[in-house]
């Protein structure tokens, strides 16, 4: 058991105002739980001394009533409050990651996780455990404050016997963190190796190597099966512990409050104050320690997501990537140039680019050379989405088309115009249509939208579900014409594309290449023909062994 961190409302201020509404219903619960144990008692000593009970029962309707008011509240605050901190979490998770260079992103595997089961299970954290950690502050406090006006024997008994609650739960939560932080690792290895089997699968399956993964798959979820046992099996003996002190506590209470009665020295009124009142010190230190291990996940979640968001400060990188800021109306041509470029992946043996220098004039240059020579790093690093280790570079802003373009699960128009400024004058929006069917033509695609149900309104699926490779690469590079960036870098442009539709594009390429600097990997000897500058990328020799 933890207190609430208090670095969740900094990285979602707009949380703020649900965790002060939580608070403040917590407070109201609380006096509302004490004041039910008043009309209770006076109900029941109405009923005994033979008065009229009708008073006594109207406020135990009322308060009864309210607290089922403030019970309500309280669960929708918190469910709002939780789902707003979930998705802010998540917003703000994968903004952090867009920012910054591959290298400095977690394992796929990681960040998978992280951005989904992860961010989701943080909602509990915030939705039950906060409220249960506001009870459990301030209803042991009313009740002991009431207890010591009311009998302090019974308050002396309690003031005694609740540290010992959060004590116990601070004990076993520890061990229920650590179990938990293993599962987590464990899920996070089985996100990862399920993912590359995925990837993988037709290469398996054509070299009959599927059914040895499906069993390395079910030995890491056999591990992550038996994390979770014992994650379950700290989180029932917990609660069995601490209902066990919690129980023979008030037990003390109530035989204390039954001698007194038996020999006339308490009165009834009183006794049965103190039965009632003392089980609301220990209950919400009880649902404290429940909901902690509940929302154990979350927790653990929180702090690794949290941690993505504020990252200890890294070494500066030895090799910078000089970015020329964008220029207005001018024909001055950008400069594009590495020197002494290199570039090793993390864990890698060898580097993947070593000791390179070239220029990128204004036009057309094509990059070639075996597969793995690192043509893609070069791109990447080039785009600014990788560091090098290695050398300088200097580029101005750039579009990058790779060979599997993301497309987004939205219309065909939000996906062309990604990142741009959507305009908002009827003018301008009439302008943008043109713009977008021009370029729609100019990868031969225009006929494909035309025929979708709502043109160019028609909603996509995820990775552009909906439309077939070839289109789906025919519309990254409409978007890429529509770009505003000065340098334009294509991966593999006519990947996927039929040979009447190659030439097409070729022609596009080549009159983008007019007033731009565009940088393209490719195979294909029509576009190296068309090529005013060709760089060819060798593979870096392996270091020799010792």
């Amino acid at each position: 058991m933890r207190p609430f961190d208090p670095r969740l409302l900094r990285a979602v201020p707009e949380s703020r105002r649900g965790v002060g509404a939580l608070a403040a219903l917590g407070v109201i619960a609380g006096s509302l739980a004490i004041a039910q144990a008043f009309t209770v008692t006076s109900l029941v000593v109405a009923v005994v001394g033979g008065m009229p009970v009708r008073p006594s029962l109207l406020a135990v309707v009322a308060v009864l009533t309210g607290r089922a008011l403030v019970s309500a509240t309280t669960e929708w605050v918190a469910a709002r409050a939780g789902a707003r901190v979930s998705t802010a979490l998540r917003e703000r998770l994968l903004a952090s990651w867009l920012t910054r260079p591959a290298d400095a992103r977690p394992a796929q595997a990681q960040a998978l996780t992280l951005a989904t089961t992860g961010a989701t299970t943080v909602e509990p954290y915030v939705a039950r455990y906060l409220p249960a950690l506001v009870a459990g502050v301030v209803l042991p406090v009313l009740a002991v404050g009431t207890l010591l006006l009311v009998d302090w024997v019974s308050a002396l008994v309690v003031v005694v016997t609740v540290p010992l609650l959060p004590l116990f739960a601070a004990l076993i939560g520890k061990a229920t963190e650590d179990a938990t932080a293993r599962r987590w690792k464990t899920s996070a290895s089985l996100a990862g190796h399920f993912l590359d089997v995925v990837r993988g699968l037709p290469t398996l399956v054509g070299y009959g190597r599927a059914q040895r993964q499906a069993r390395t798959i079910g030995e890491v979820s056999q591990r992550h099966r038996r994390a979770t046992v014992e994650t379950l099996r700290i989180a029932f003996l917990s609660s069995a512990a601490l209902e066990l002190l919690a129980t023979l506590s008030v037990a003390v209470v109530a035989v204390s409050v039954g001698i007194r009665l038996a020999n006339g020295s308490m009165a009834l009124h009183t006794g049965l104050l103190a039965i009632l009142i003392s089980p609301e010190a220990y209950w919400p230190i009880r649902r404290v320690g429940a909901e902690f291990h509940n929302a154990a996940d979350g927790a653990a979640a929180a702090d690794q997501i949290l941690a993505e968001l504020d990252p200890a400060p890294g070494p500066v990188p030895a090799s910078p990537t000089v970015r020329e800021t964008p220029r207005a109306a001018s024909t001055t041509p950008y400069r594009v140039r590495v020197e002494h470029l290199g570039y090793t992946y993390p864990g890698a043996e060898r580097p993947t680019l070593e000791d390179l220098t070239e220029d990128f004039p204004q036009g057309l240059t094509v990059i070639t050379g075996p597969s793995g020579a690192g043509k893609s790093t070069l791109l990447e690093i080039l785009a600014g989405l990788r560091h090098p280790t290695s050398g300088t570079v200097t580029a101005p802003h750039a579009h990058l088309v790779t060979q599997t373009p993301f497309l987004t699960a939205g219309t065909v128009r939000e996906n062309l115009t990604l990142g741009a400024s959507q305009p908002t004058d009827a003018e301008l929006d009439a302008a943008l249509d043109a713009a977008l069917d021009a370029a729609l033509d100019a990868v031969d695609i225009r006929a494909v939208v035309t025929a979708l149900p709502d043109k160019l309104d028609t909603q996509l699926g995820d990775a552009g579900f909906g439309l077939s490779a070839g289109q789906r690469a025919r519309l990254a590079l409409a978007r890429a014409l529509l770009a505003p960036a000065p340098m334009l870098l294509l991966d593999e442009p006519t990947a996927h594309l039929d040979e009447d539709s190659v030439a097409r594009v070729h022609a596009l390429i080549t009159t983008l290449a007019q007033d731009r600097v565009v940088v393209a990997v490719s195979h294909r000897a029509e576009l190296v023909a068309l090529a005013e500058h060709v760089v060819t990328v060798h593979p870096a020799p392996a270091k020799a062994s010792r």
